[in-house]
């Protein structure tokens, strides 16, 4: 008999312990994924005199291992240049780094925005150029290489639009500084 109870309860104590501990086990299986996944972005404001440019680029990037990672990032910006240019743009990219010392961070990124552009046809008609309505929407496609100094959460770096099109008002330069945050 006693051992018919000493089987009973050595039974119900390893299904307690295993019922209290498949939570925690779950749990230490979600947090060690969630542990290389990092949030951030860019954040900017831009004033001068009669121009204001306003940044919102949330981001959010997983660290497969210490050289590589991968993310999404969304992006809205907005550019006024006195009565003469007012743009509005907003869209998407996909990012890949590659850190081959952890103080080097080499990038390439495909970024996709929607552009609206509203413009005084007296301003840009001096380039050449002229549309309907003084307004273009368009997409832009952007391909950028780039390479930046890493100090952890922060890399500061210039990246090369490899799909550069002066004719598109997105961008004044094909090369373009720039300063990541991710968390």
């Amino acid at each position: 008999m006693k051992i018919n109870i000493f089987s009973f309860l050595t039974k119900c104590f390893i299904i307690i312990t295993a019922i209290a501990a498949a939570p925690q086990v779950h749990a230490q299986r979600q947090a060690s994924a969630y542990d290389n996944l990092r949030f951030g972005g860019s954040l900017g404001l831009g004033f001068g005199n009669n121009y204001t440019q306003v940044l919102v680029a949330p981001g959010a990037l997983y660290q497969f291992n210490q050289y590589v990672g991968a993310g999404l990032g969304l992006q809205y910006n907005y550019v006024r240049f006195d009565e003469v240019y007012k743009s509005s743009m907003y869209g998407g990219s996909v990012i890949g780094i590659f850190s081959p010392l952890p103080q080097i961070q080499l990038s390439a990124e495909l970024e996709q925005l929607r552009v609206n552009l509203e413009y005084d046809r007296d301003y840009l008609e001096d380039d050449g150029i002229v549309y309907a309505d003084n307004k273009r929407n368009f997409w832009n496609t952007a391909l950028f290489l780039g390479a930046g100094y890493n100090t952890g959460p922060v890399t500061v770096g210039v990246r090369y639009n490899v799909l550069f099109d002066d004719n598109d008002f997105v961008y004044a330069d094909a090369l373009l500084p720039f300063v990541r945050v991710y968390f």
